[in-house]
């Protein structure tokens, strides 16, 4: 009789398979490469019936997508049994207020799997006391509907997600904590099977940024939606049963919320060596691209402006800015007013999406301007055709780049980017010492191959592992 094969639930939200980007290409590439292991998607959505941006793999044997904030069953019928569990959750945030252990396994257990909460919170006493007492204590300034509103859209999410019904799996793989985290740590309890975390970025500062940019959150709101997601995160760090960061200064943040210190382990990012070591095929000129999505976080704006101070100093320089426009249609219709403003429309390019590697063939420096990253794999695919890199300092960014700081620059720091543009282009020699370092740090650290194997152990040790807690 063959052997059972392994079955993983990868949780993902607002990813893939809907959305393209760096995540989402890791979690297809890593299903791809562990063919003999079946997954299951559970996918948290922000809207239903998104098209799939890619082919699910033939060991994807199940995608369940579920609608945020959305009612997934049922409200809970039993009188006794509502008021134990409005007991359990007002303790719940009692704890959470005072700081005290994160214990959230009771009041998963309390809840059934297809039920919303909505209802129950809003119409029992426990419940609604809760809410007039949270606004009195913390929101005295801003009326009442405020306060409420903000609960509800909050509640609505946390309540769709802890009343989702999860696939049946060996393994709860969540690649984020946030509703994700949340999603896989209900399911961890309710299926008495093992937790895996794996981060690229961190969610919770990422949502905190985007909250505190955005003019519709205001007052305590904004300290709201900030508590809840730093909160799960800290839950889903001391409860998850293994988690991975992508590089150090991630875990030891990971630490500093609480994840045990044996429970965590760094697993950087991999790519295929051998298909992005491609020959270069030189162009005349002076070749600058940026890789990644047109939307705010890659800060694409600041891209072009640097890319008017390059084109100012060096007359042969051509631009190109290599990836999906139609993601924030506003934002990208911002940025080619923009190159129309400053008179790049002859030596800029918006290709959109495009095999990467044909541009990397001829691009003599790859530019990052993001915001935030986490450890972006197009600096390891370029560094194996060669091109060097300037970047803000974002994420694992520096360490990538070695710590240089004439290729490193603050965010929205023009001016300091194109510096290091202009340096690359006055010391050929330089650049010719820079690809055979860069290349050969790729093949000692970040082969996807190491990545793979890793995972593959990983899942293996978790299935027979005896869970605590």
């Amino acid at each position: 009789m063959s052997e059972k094969r392994l079955c993983v639930c990868i949780i993902l939200e607002g990813s893939y398979p809907y959305i393209t980007g760096g995540v989402s290409a890791w979690v297809h590439d890593l299903i791809v490469n562990l063919s003999d292991i079946d997954f299951k998607l559970f996918t948290i959505s922000p809207e239903a019936n998104q098209p799939l941006r890619y082919d699910l793999p033939a060991n994807v044997i199940e995608n369940r997508d579920i609608l945020i904030g959305a009612p997934p069953g049922t409200v809970l019928k039993s009188p006794k049994r509502k008021v134990k569990l409005m007991k359990e959750i007002w303790q719940f945030h009692q704890r959470m207020e005072s700081g005290s252990e994160t214990e959230i396994k009771t009041m998963i257990g309390m809840i059934p799997e297809n039920t919303f909460l909505y209802h129950l919170a809003v119409k029992s006493r426990i419940g609604w006391n809760m809410i007039t007492r949270g606004n009195t204590k913390n929101n005295p300034l801003y009326p009442f509907s405020d306060y409420y509103w903000a609960w509800k859209s909050s509640h609505d999410m946390l309540f769709s997600i802890l009343g989702a019904e999860a696939p049946e799996a060996d393994i709860y793989h969540a690649v984020s904590t946030g509703f994700a985290g949340l999603a896989a740590l209900a399911a961890r309890y309710r299926h008495n099977k093992p937790f895996l975390l794996t981060e690229h970025g961190l969610y919770h500062k990422e949502r905190e940024m985007e909250i505190r940019k955005t003019a519709i959150v205001r007052g305590y709101q904004r300290d709201m939606w900030t508590k809840i997601y730093n909160k799960i995160s800290k839950i889903c760090y001391s409860q998850a049963d293994h988690i991975t960061a992508l590089f150090e200064e991630n875990r030891q943040k990971q630490l500093e919320l609480g994840a045990p210190e044996d429970r965590t382990e760094v697993i950087p990012n991999g790519i295929d060596v051998e298909r992005f070591t491609i020959k270069r095929e030189e162009r005349p000129g002076f070749h600058v691209g940026l890789v990644g999505r047109v939307v705010p976080i890659k800060d694409i704006k600041t891209f072009i402006s640097t890319c008017k101070i390059v084109a100012d100093r060096i007359p042969e320089a051509r631009f190109y800015c290599i990836g999906p426009s139609d993601e924030d249609e506003g934002y990208y219709d911002d940025c080619k007013l923009l190159v129309e403003n400053l008179k790049l429309g002859d030596v800029f390019q918006f290709t959109g999406r495009q095999d990467v590697r044909e541009y990397y063939k001829f691009l003599n420096v790859l530019l990052l301007t993001s915001v935030r990253e986490a450890q972006p794999l197009v600096f390891l695919e370029g560094y194996c055709a060669g091109v060097p890199a300037v970047s803000t300092i974002v994420g694992n960014v520096p360490e990538l780049l070695n710590f240089d700081e004439r290729f490193l620059a603050p965010s929205k720091d023009s001016s300091k980017l194109a510096d290091g543009i202009i340096y690359l282009y006055n010391n050929p020699d330089e650049v010719e010492k820079l690809r055979v370092k860069n290349y050969q740090k790729v093949l000692n650290f970040y082969d996807k191959k190491d990545l793979h194997r890793r995972y593959k152990e990983m899942y293996k040790e978790l299935a027979v592992r005896e869970l605590k807690g």
